[in-house]
């Protein structure tokens, strides 16, 4: 499935790692091109996530339209192809207003799926993806991602050891159709003269970015996600399989569910934000893994050429980043 060839031309697209400022710089840019705002995030589709997803601000969305935000409840599933014909509807109500679509988010998958297109691969098989999850627990992460090299190595270079969900997708898939994921992948993709030029990613340096992602870390807790976790917990539906693994939900998740001594409960979480011991190593687990998340999607977008980098040092402000892009665009930058 591919999204309309003849909606990309009129599309602008602005990305990079988690935290590095893309929400003030979009609202700078919707203004300034009349446009409206498509979330290119595979999390704030969800209602009732909003604390674990920095999602926009109402000021923010009272200011520029959004769409595809608070779309789905948490219990209920996503695909790729699913996410490609929403936004394909949006932007040609977007169009049809005479406005410009302008996505903003990191979602790497997602922005790949956008510009290239996506291989319609066979459904999910909970039998398989269950085995190798119980693999990558006994045997560890390296053991899984060392399974895919020998089977898909051009996969296993893209993919980080601990991205579990896509190493055990690119297994699932050369177990059913038997042939690498990466090769699959590569039919049917979308010409280069059809795709998009205006596709930005802001590339900050990654000292600054890590203490902005610790910041956002502290800030999210203290806005109270552990309170928010155990209410999308404790509703009727299970949470679906991606919305439970969403970072920083993940990890409240399965603190909770551990029960230990030191478990965290609701009455206690405002008083134990900065100082219980359970609360401090379940912050710096979530830092980590964001980092590592960010450092991921940075291959994303450098492995993508369509992505024209903005380098930043993190002393501009959204204006000036603006003003980078738009110079970009104009041909002022290279």
């Amino acid at each position: 499935m591919s999204f309309a060839a003849d909606l990309l031309p009129k599309c602008w697209i602005l990305t990079g790692p988690t935290a590095c400022g893309k929400t003030a710089v979009s609202m700078r840019l919707a203004e300034r091109l009349q446009a409206e705002i498509v979330a290119l995030d595979s999390m704030t589709v969800y209602r009732g996530m909003d604390i674990g997803t920095a999602k926009p601000s109402a000021n923010e969305k009272s200011r520029v339209p959004h769409h595809l935000i608070d779309i789905l409840d948490p219990h209920e599933e996503f695909s790729l192809a699913e996410y490609l014909a929403a936004a394909e509807i949006a932007c040609r109500s977007i169009i049809a207003r005479g406005n410009t679509p302008l996505f903003v988010g990191g979602a790497g998958l997602y922005l790949r799926g956008l510009l290239r297109g996506v291989f319609e691969g066979p459904p999910a098989n909970w039998e398989i993806r269950q085995r190798l999850e119980c693999l990558a627990q006994s045997e560890g992460a390296v053991a899984l991602h060392d399974r895919l090299q020998q089977v898909d190595p051009i996969s296993a270079k893209r993919l980080h050891p601990n991205d579990q969900r896509r190493i055990i997708r690119a297994l699932e898939v050369f177990e059913i159709l038997g042939q690498p994921l990466s090769t699959l992948q590569q039919q049917g993709l979308r010409p280069l003269h059809e795709r998009p030029p205006h596709v930005y990613w802001i590339s900050p340096p990654r000292d600054w970015l890590y203490r902005r992602i610790d910041e956002r870390v502290e800030q999210m807790f203290a806005k109270g996600l552990i309170a928010e976790v155990r209410h999308l917990i404790s509703q009727p539906h299970t949470l679906s399989h991606t919305a439970r693994q969403g970072l920083g939900y993940k990890e409240v998740i399965d603190c909770l569910d551990l029960k230990s001594p030191t478990e965290i409960t609701m009455g206690t979480e405002s008083r134990t934000n900065g100082s219980h011991p359970s609360v401090d190593r379940l912050k710096e687990t979530i830092k980590i893994r964001t980092h590592q998340f960010a450092k991921r999607q940075t291959t994303w977008f450098r492995n993508l050429d369509e992505c024209h980098p903005i380098d930043i040092v993190g002393t501009e402000d959204p204006d000036h980043i603006a003003d980078l892009i738009f110079r970009h665009a104009a041909g002022v930058i290279p």
